[in-house]
């Protein structure tokens, strides 16, 4: 019968995964506008519904779209023109998202970069995309005012994570936080976002530029599959497509629900999905600049958010809060992961966690990367096989090639993830090369991402990862993956967190190094990381077992939470 099942639906669908979406909602058109104007026009009979709140202070989408008018206004009275770039260095904060509509609104292009970054970071990142203005919080000012100079930016726009605040606790952070840190005088380099804006009260002139999919609308940040930074631009449509696809994703979700969006607006997950789609669905977003894993409790006592959406560690950090012991949580509706993948053994806790607070729902985990415009495959509708990271979105395509030959392999057997979405990215700015090696046309003439991530897919179209391509070890002659060594530590009961890289071997190559965490609730240490080493010894072969262990209080991060694998292993080679 099972045979028969798989002919049928070879027949009746074209994709594996098709049979998981109705007929009508396999593919999306993808809207020829600004994002700015598909956001607009999303939220025309929903303005008096929340769009923003920060710090419990509320904005309606009425509000909002006017403040966005007004900011727009006061780029244009400043010479900001079409195909500017405007580099937004700023924290969760409404300004941060309102200059980026704002942008988006007149033709410019935003280019949204870490205002932790360093002074040199900004600086290569303000000439290489050719910025000419900057807004920026003003903890950056310092770093900001020794490379200024060596750019074309001639106007920077100084805002404070007080400025929109509720009146009592501006006065409380300008007294304590906000006294401490260094401002400029006004001049004509320097400009509050008070003054900013006034002037954009005051120009009257037309600002909304008509622009279409196919123009960018932002500049994000990444390291592709080489691992050296570069400058992905995405366009209108890249956006404007995954937030079409999460009417389909996401049906619970409209006016009246709420995103907790903690993961920052320079990454594409926090942008394009914790902010533009879920607005674009006429919920609101809970701002929070900076994001404390020990208060995670009160963000939920104070804000009630339906949709909670981080990478696995902010989940770790939700299971090992003592705090939401007690919590009510009835009112989650999704719970998101992204960014890395959460070994089935944590899911399933995530799971059991939020059921037993109430919330019947199961975490989803998703799939994609920046060059992808954010997530392009997730565990949605019925296809919730644990270890996945489902299926494609609808109008997505993903298939699975040997790596050195470029050809599909069969179903089940691991090879490269490559995607084909309308969310992809044009390319790498000013890198042709590289562009040219993460895009890629096949014979029909369909441009295809190769990810540099292994993976495979199942006959039903659910996809599972496996693990970088670049993160394998050659041990031996034997190809060994670091992640399915930390999956296997992850599921010891004493092992909080754990990172594998490759060291140096003089006759095998290469070998692997552990680097673990332990659970806070361990006492005799010493027994326990021998245990460790024997467990490793019983649930791997011989030659995937670490050379070395190391036991550490916590791992290097990036900027999102993942383990920062290149870290690790420059600090071993030092």
């Amino acid at each position: 019968m099972k045979i028969l099942d798989k002919m049928i639906n070879k027949i009746k669908y074209k994709n594996p995964w098709d049979k998981y979406y109705d007929k009508d909602k396999r593919t999306i058109e993808v809207p020829n506008v600004s994002v700015y104007e598909y956001l607009r026009d999303c939220n025309e009979n929903n303005l008096d519904s929340i769009a923003v709140n920060y710090f419990n202070k509320k904005m309606t989408y009425r509000a909002f779209l006017n403040e966005i008018n007004v900011c727009a206004r006061a780029l244009r009275s400043q010479g900001i023109r079409e195909g500017d770039v405007v580099t937004i260095c700023m924290p969760n904060t409404p300004e941060a998202i309102i200059a980026f509509y704002a942008t988006n609104e007149i033709g410019a292009i935003a280019n949204m970069i870490h205002p932790l970054s360093a002074e040199e970071e900004i600086k290569h990142s303000l000439i290489s995309t050719k910025s000419v203005m900057l807004i920026a919080i003003n903890l950056s000012y310092k770093k900001v005012k020794e490379i200024i100079e060596d750019t074309e930016v001639y106007k920077t726009i100084i805002v404070s994570a007080s400025d929109s605040m509720p009146t009592l606790l501006k006065f409380g952070y300008n007294l304590t936080q906000g006294r401490k840190i260094e401002k400029p005088k006004k001049s004509e380099t320097y400009m509050y976002w008070h003054d900013f804006m006034e002037k954009g009260k005051h120009y009257t002139k037309k600002v909304l530029v008509k622009t279409t999919k196919d123009q960018p609308a932002v500049i994000l940040h990444s390291g592709g599959t080489t691992g050296t930074p570069k400058n992905i631009v995405l366009t209108n449509g890249n956006l404007n497509a995954l937030s079409k696809q999460a009417t389909i994703i996401f049906p619970k979700i409209g006016p009246g629900d709420s995103m907790l969006a903690v993961l920052p607006l320079f990454h594409c997950f926090g942008l394009c999905v914790c902010v533009n789609a879920v607005m674009c669905l006429g919920a609101s977003v809970i701002l929070i600049p900076q994001f404390d894993a020990k208060r995670f409790d009160k963000l939920f006592t104070s804000y009630h958010p339906t949709i909670v959406a981080g990478v696995p560690t902010l989940y770790e950090a939700l299971l090992t809060n003592k705090h939401m012991d007690n919590m009510n949580l009835s009112y989650v509706k999704y719970a998101i992961s992204g960014g890395d993948s959460l070994i089935p053994e944590k899911n399933e806790a995530v799971n059991k966690f939020f059921r037993r607070h109430g919330a019947n729902i199961s975490i989803i985990q998703g799939y994609g990367m920046t060059e992808t415009g954010g997530p392009v495959c997730a565990q949605i509708l019925d296809a919730t096989v644990p270890g996945s990271i489902g299926i494609p979105f609808p109008s997505n395509e993903i298939k699975i090639v040997n790596p050195d030959t470029k050809e599909e392999v069969p179903y089940g057997e691991t090879g490269e993830i490559c995607i084909h979405s309308p969310a992809v990215m044009t390319g790498y700015l000013d890198n042709e090369k590289e562009t040219n090696d993460i895009l890629q046309m096949d014979k029909k003439g369909k441009i295809w991402v190769h990810t540099g991530d292994l993976g495979y897919m199942t006959e039903d179209g659910i996809v599972f990862y496996v693990s970088r391509l670049k993160r394998m070890l050659i041990v031996s002659g034997y190809n060994v993956y670091p992640s399915h060594i930390e999956n296997v530590l992850m599921k010891h009961p004493d092992v909080l967190n754990c990172g594998v890289i490759g060291i140096p071997h003089p006759y095998k190559v290469q070998v692997p190094k552990a680097y673990i965490v332990l659970d806070n609730g361990v006492k005799d240490k010493m027994k326990v990381r021998n245990d460790i080493k024997e467990y490793c010894k019983k649930n791997l072969a011989a030659y995937m077992v670490p050379k070395e262990f190391e036991f550490r209080e916590s791992l290097p991060k990036t900027m999102i939470g993942k383990v920062n694998y290149r870290e690790l292993e420059n600090e071993n080679k030092k």
